[in-house]
């Protein structure tokens, strides 16, 4: 079992901190009460296809792209991208609840003769009910759940098997007649799938291809694994497993630590205790248990070791990076892997510029290792990198 790299497409926007210019939901932060960040980058075409060809030309195999408010649409953004992309796949995030299962289908199989089959789905069903109410959601967190479960049923069987014949389905939420899609997805997306709490675990065994959990240290995503896997189990079925982690990787753990400070050293106390208020009403599992990583405290943020909680101070979601040498993130990832888990979706601040320290430091470690396979180089200029490395 190989080791999947994956990178992160800002299409929020991006900057040299952690806070930026978007608001206290879906993960971000529209203003810092501080006053104005400098150093911001909107998410232009321009700027996004720079991190989708560096991606790459590193080694990456896919790039996620976010859902929410926040940001802009991740199918459009990266069917645009897949234009100036030849081999790189897209994560595209999206939520179930907010589009038609049947539709649904039809894009991703439209997605995949478009870009030749380099669509993979990751499936958000929301953590907030403030946020899903903005997309005229009124599910509570468990009824979200079982809309999933249902949602992903449908799209399964609208894509078919073998037979392709139209599909039928009653269920609380979707009632479909003879759903199908002109031509069946070749290949089928990988569906991509995460969740902390007791509804979303058995929905993950029923449909996720990849379980996907935040960056906690080994030991809870083990339980996590364990959790996952005796479930998918009980189903017939064997799901692998991802995670979700930011890096900040340097010649030196010295030089790397103080990136980390500096990142720390631009946080506000007024920034964070909002930020800390507006996760702290977060519905989701999973965002509680970042938030317990770090308790809102700046001390002790390295939880085990090389693996730094500051992220989620003033950030939800993913909210802990993998901090050191090459060779220790390296260890680190090696570490997980070792646990089981195959897919590593990262990604750093600025994007674009930890896009490179980690494909020309860390990848080269974990090809020595044999983790993953050496990156052929294509001849040519090499990508310029925005604000120089």
């Amino acid at each position: 079992m190989n080791v999947s790299l994956h990178w992160f497409l800002p299409t929020g926007g991006d900057g040299r901190t952690l806070v930026d210019r978007h608001a206290f939901s879906g993960g971000a932060l529209e203003r810092s009460p501080g006053g104005p960040i400098s150093g911001v980058r909107a998410p232009d075409l321009d700027y996004l296809v720079q991190i989708a060809k560096a991606a790459e030309q590193l080694g990456f195999e896919a790039v996620l792209t976010p859902t929410g408010t926040w940001c802009e649409d991740a199918w459009l953004t990266t069917v645009a991208l897949a234009q100036h992309t030849e081999r790189l796949k897209f994560l595209v995030a999206f939520r179930p609840g907010v589009i038609s299962p049947t539709l649904a289908a039809q894009m991703a199989s439209t997605y995949q003769r478009l870009t030749n089959g380099r669509l993979l789905l990751n499936v958000v069903t929301g953590g907030d009910s403030a946020e899903q109410r903005r997309f005229g959601d009124q599910l509570d967190h468990d009824q979200r759940y079982a809309r999933t479960d249902e949602f992903l049923s449908v799209v399964r069987g609208v894509w078919g098997g073998s037979s392709r014949a139209p599909f039928d389905f009653a269920g609380e939420h979707y009632r479909i007649d003879g759903g199908y899609t002109a031509l069946a997805p070749d290949p089928q997306p990988e569906i991509f799938f995460g969740g902390s709490s007791a509804a979303a675990g058995p929905v993950a065994a029923r449909h996720s291809d990849v379980y996907l959990t935040w960056g906690e240290p080994p030991q809870q995503v083990k339980q996590k694994i364990d959790w996952i896997r005796e479930l998918a189990e009980r189903e017939g079925r064997t799901v692998r497993f991802g995670i979700r982690l930011h890096t900040i990787s340097r010649d030196s753990a010295r030089d790397a630590w103080a990136t980390a400070d500096r990142l720390l050293d631009d946080l506000s106390p007024e920034a964070v205790a909002a930020a800390q208020a507006a996760l702290g009403r977060s519905e989701s599992v999973g965002q509680q248990r970042m938030l317990a990583l770090h308790g809102g405290e700046r001390e002790g943020l390295e939880i085990s070791p090389n693996l730094w909680a500051g992220v989620g101070l003033v950030r939800g979601g993913a909210g802990t990076a993998l901090v050191g040498s090459h060779t220790e993130v390296a260890d680190r990832i090696e570490e997980y892997h070792a646990l089981g888990i195959e897919h590593f979706v990262l990604s750093g601040y600025p994007h674009l510029e930890e896009a490179y320290w980690f494909g020309e430091g860390v990848i080269p470690e974990l090809a020595a290792r044999g983790l993953v396979a050496p990156v052929a180089r294509r001849s040519g200029a090499p990508l310029a990198v925005a604000g120089g490395r």
